[in-house]
């Protein structure tokens, strides 16, 4: 146990150094484990020259932006939302194999002229694992002059929870969740319409009890598969009733159960990448 908590504190210490070198910083913060890591080491050491940015947009969930706005509240650190349009781009719109890459390019245009306005880098939450995934984003990031200082460290998914749960965040053991766009089959269109839809399915799925779930459009939004983690499908048979109302409930004409489980980038395997097991 010494040795691992060693382990934490080194990697923290690297973190913290890291970050250590940038005067100002404007920190992406979506919410999610990873974003609340660099905000929250960023504010320690940098105090209020660290900044957090939540972009703003149909694809963030509302459950998301209260949550991004109470954990900045909670701990004392600088936050603006910002309102991106990336769904006034025809090629996000378009839900093409980039479309992670014209997302990214929505949210960097909106931070590059506050970051230039108060002479602050960007920084964003990406770590190790998120390398080996498919994230045409990290291109446009990389063209801008974001930094990853998670990656420069060398830090893993599973280094990021351990570093936040010995600084006691509570995002520590908070599941994965990208943004609602990633629901949507690539090829139909993304729209704020069917980016609710999702939403409010989602939510009412957690309502009957499963804390991870993804609900995945598809023909055009009104097909909604529903992943689950495979040791809770047992369950989601006995509520199928409960289910499929949540589904039409939201606006989807058919609900269908995926019998192999949440996994994370399900979608990809249509461009011929590996999808990810859930939890």
């Amino acid at each position: 146990m010494a040795a691992a908590d060693s382990t934490v504190d080194a990697l923290l210490g690297a973190l913290r150094a890291r970050l250590h070198r940038e005067q100002r910083l404007l920190v992406a913060f979506s919410g999610g484990a990873d974003s609340a890591l660099v905000a929250a080491v960023a504010s320690e050491v940098l105090g209020p020259a660290a900044v957090a940015v939540t972009a703003v947009s149909a694809s963030l969930p509302r459950a998301e932006r209260v949550a991004a706005r109470e954990f900045t509240r909670q701990r004392g650190i600088g936050h603006v939302e910002v309102n991106t349009d990336e769904l006034d781009r025809p090629e996000y719109v378009a839900n093409g194999g980039d479309r992670c890459f014209h997302c990214k390019s929505a949210l960097l245009d909106a931070l590059v002229p506050l970051a230039e306005l108060s002479g602050a880098t960007i920084a964003l939450g990406t770590n190790v694992d998120d390398l080996g995934d498919h994230r045409p984003g990290q291109r446009a990031a990389a063209e801008r002059g974001a930094i990853a200082p998670m990656v420069d460290v060398g830090l893993t998914k599973d280094d990021v929870r351990r570093i936040s749960a010995r600084l006691g965040l509570p995002t520590a053991g908070k599941p994965a969740a990208a943004c609602l766009s990633s629901r949507v089959a690539y090829g139909d269109p993304v729209t704020a319409e069917v980016l609710a839809r999702i939403e409010a399915a989602e939510a009412a799925v957690h309502r009957l009890g499963f804390a991870v779930c993804r609900v995945r459009a598809h023909a055009h939004g009104t097909v909604a598969r529903l992943e689950l983690p495979a040791d809770e499908l047992d369950r989601a048979g006995a509520l199928r009733a409960e289910l499929d109302a949540a589904m039409r409930g939201a606006g989807f004409e058919f609900c269908a159960l995926d019998l192999q489980g949440f996994r994370t980038g399900r979608m990809n395997v249509v461009l011929g990448l590996p999808a990810v097991a859930g939890p």
